[in-house]
């Protein structure tokens, strides 16, 4: 008889763990029909503060939901999502900003680091962003596993009095040749360099031509791209400007932006996120700015490319997925959520309703009158799609070093992106 109470209350306790653990599991997913409780939100800089700024409107819709923002250097939040999705969790907050090519990797490494929103009914929306943005958020099987926020349409921002004194019409320059032939008609006239390279750490305007022509470092097979020919042709306009003294080679964040403001440039090949650090650091240049197209390789060929952008991802960890959730989409699909960050930063948004607001058509004064926003709002679309995977980073690091050999050791192209695709392939097997 005892044997059998024994072996009745040995089952007892295992239905009551079983209930006990589904409970846990339901409490760490909540109800996503009606979410509540505390969020724990990680981001940095004016990212933060625009979802800082997003949480009362947030609240008046949810309030059982708690939000708190926490702000860090974005070195210091990569550093610690990596330690903690190693720990399986440990120490991650419930919501996470990410560069978009950050994402593969992330994915790559942690497949089940993150909760896949399409399986909350986040799929909906895939109309609602442009589809070059969509696919930066989804992993190799079309799950969503990012929300998508900011985008970074690339333009030429340029000095519009230093245009007219060198007698150069903006809207003649359609290619990168046109663009070169200009930048020595206004080094001439006003002693500015073309444009800023970061030389030996940053490949941006290199990648920004890649992209143009519908290619990144690899292709959607995961092949290396930089021995095609578009990568030859756009590494080549690279060196004929730094061949003709028109390349102005900065150093890091700072140095662009200090050669914006003091005018050692005339252009600067970037995203339209850069107006507002123009407008911040440069206030009595008002109406001397403004922005057309970047150029293309050819007559009527692509002008448009895209540089940065972040979504946000909920870690499969998190105790309180439902108001994670909640958060996540309404901050991404809300119009005066995506405003908040354009209004206050200029951050631009990648919900392609927002673009119906008065914000996007009117001119701006300190962009020499310009509807600048509308020009960009009006190629969203067009922007091509490119592969990213999870080997993103190591491309832009070779491609760095690779573009400081061709321009600082006069290294011939084809055979320094030979010795790029070698390493490249070299480092991904290890």
């Amino acid at each position: 008889m005892k044997k059998y109470l024994s072996f009745i209350m040995v089952l007892l306790l295992l239905v009551v763990s079983a209930c006990s653990n589904k409970t846990d599991e339901q409490g760490s997913n909540g109800d996503f029909d009606n979410p509540s409780g505390k969020i724990t939100v990680w981001g940095w800089d004016v990212a933060a503060e625009t979802m800082k700024l997003a949480v009362e409107n947030f609240q008046k819709e949810y309030p059982d939901v708690e939000v708190t923002v926490e702000d860090f250097n974005s070195s210091d939040l990569y550093e610690k999502l990596t330690v903690g999705l190693a720990a399986r969790g440990s120490g991650l907050p419930d919501v996470i900003l990410m560069e978009d090519e950050r994402i593969p990797g992330y994915i790559n490494q942690f497949p089940e680091g993150f909760m896949k929103l399409n399986e909350h009914g986040y799929d909906q929306y895939k109309d609602s962003f442009n589809p070059a943005k969509m696919a930066s958020v989804q992993n190799k099987d079309g799950d969503i596993i990012a929300a998508p926020w900011d985008i970074g349409p690339a333009v030429m921002f340029y000095r519009a009095d230093f245009f007219e004194k060198a007698n150069v019409n903006p809207d003649s320059i359609k290619t990168w040749d046109d663009y070169i032939e200009a930048g020595k008609k206004i080094k001439e006239a006003t002693g500015a360099q073309l444009l800023p390279i970061d030389i030996a750490k940053y490949d941006g305007v290199f990648h920004m031509m890649l992209q143009q022509q519908g290619l990144s470092y690899f292709d959607a097979e995961g092949n290396i791209n930089l021995q095609s020919e578009e990568a030859v042709q756009a590494m080549k306009a690279i060196k004929k400007m730094h061949e003709e003294d028109l390349v102005f080679n900065n150093d890091g964040w700072d140095g662009i932006v200090t050669a914006t403001v003091n005018g050692a440039v005339a252009t600067v090949p970037y995203g339209i996120w850069y107006a507002g650090t123009i407008m911040d650091q440069a206030p009595d240049l008002a109406g001397k700015w403004d922005i057309f197209y970047l150029p293309s390789f050819k007559d009527e060929g692509a002008r448009y490319a895209n540089v940065g952008g972040s979504s946000l991802l909920i870690p499969s960890s998190s105790k309180n997925q439902s108001a994670a959730y909640a958060f996540v989409e309404y901050f991404t699909t809300n119009v005066d959520a995506q405003l908040v960050g354009f209004e206050k930063f200029g951050l631009f948004p990648s919900l392609n309703s927002t673009y119906d607001s008065p914000i996007f058509t009117a001119e701006s004064e300190y962009f020499n009158k310009s509807a600048i926003f509308k020009k960009v709002s009006d190629i969203v679309e067009q922007v091509p799609e490119i592969p990213l995977d999870e080997n993103f980073a190591r491309g832009s690091k070779v491609m760095s070093n690779t573009q400081a050999s061709i321009l600082l050791e006069n290294k011939e192209v084809e055979s320094a992106l030979q010795d790029a695709s070698k390493q490249l392939e070299n480092e991904i097997k290890k």
